[in-house]
């Protein structure tokens, strides 16, 4: 399955800054053509790339004031193979983070989830958020946490991912958060889930049911939304003026109508089972 996905970000600088971007596909995506490009005016800025243990790839430059254009394109074809999860690693998700405070919700999840385990906690957890949370654009902070949204009732894709991640990690099963591109999203925009670790393997839990899991692309991963945002600034003033992210699924073959309905059905979240068990492609 062939998958391209954009993004395109304005940004005024306010004076000199130090900006880390995380929009590329994450390692070890099947990257098949990728273009990133930082332009000021004239001027084109040569990023410096770090890539962290769970293959999340920063792109960190020292922007001047003014006006910079970012760019990123990429096509991903096939899925990535998925990466070996150490002890460190999986113990690292089952500690309380910033917004997904486990402890926190310790009582009301083991009230709520008692006798559940493996399959069938996933699936009622994802299924629990997915009912009692509605989608709000616009209400939700961006120091939300996990808490506030199980008050509130409402949150954008960030804040369901934090409450399914803050009540597994209170079942004592690691959970982390994921960004991702989404084809089929709508509103389309970054998207983030979260996953469970269950039986050595890593699977996505998307309970806003708005995307279909089998056709993300992951961007960053970490314990919580502070881990995996598109950009973070030190040093200076960053004013976000544009921002436009798309992601759609390519027919295999153009002239091919089944693989026409095929790369259509792939971006249709309606023909997500979300009860399956779904890794991230």
């Amino acid at each position: 399955m062939q998958r391209i996905v954009t993004a395109e970000l304005d940004l005024e600088l306010g004076s000199s800054v130090d900006l880390i971007f995380q929009i590329t596909a994450a390692q070890p995506a099947p990257v098949v053509r990728e273009e990133l490009t930082f332009l000021q005016g004239d001027r084109v800025y040569t990023a410096t790339e770090v890539v962290d243990q769970s293959g999340s790839r920063l792109h960190r430059l020292q922007g001047e004031s003014g006006l910079l254009r970012v760019s990123y394109e990429a096509t991903i074809d096939g899925s990535a193979t998925q990466r070996a999860t150490s002890d460190l690693e999986a113990i690292t998700y089952l500690r309380p983070s910033r917004y997904c405070q486990s402890d926190e919700v310790f009582g009301q999840a083991r009230r709520q989830f008692r006798g559940l385990q493996g399959r069938e906690l996933i699936a009622a957890v994802s299924e629990f958020v997915a009912t009692s949370t509605t989608y709000t654009p616009g209400l939700s902070q961006g120091t939300d946490s996990a808490v506030t949204t199980l008050m509130t009732g409402q949150g954008v894709c960030r804040d369901y991912a934090h409450v399914v991640i803050a009540l597994l990690r209170a079942m004592d099963v690691p959970a982390r958060y994921a960004a991702c591109y989404a084809p089929g999203l709508r509103p389309m925009d970054f998207h983030a889930v979260a996953e469970a670790y269950h039986d050595g393997s890593w699977y996505v839990i998307d309970a806003t049911r708005l995307a279909n899991r089998r056709s993300l692309v992951r961007i960053a991963t970490g314990r919580d939304a502070a881990d995996c945002a598109f950009l973070s600034y030190h040093g200076g003033h960053v004013g976000l003026q544009r921002m436009r992210v798309d992601a759609y699924v390519v027919p295999d073959d153009a002239s091919d109508v089944d693989a026409i309905d095929a790369a259509a059905a792939a971006s249709d979240p309606t023909l997500d089972d979300f009860g399956a068990l779904v890794q991230l492609a």
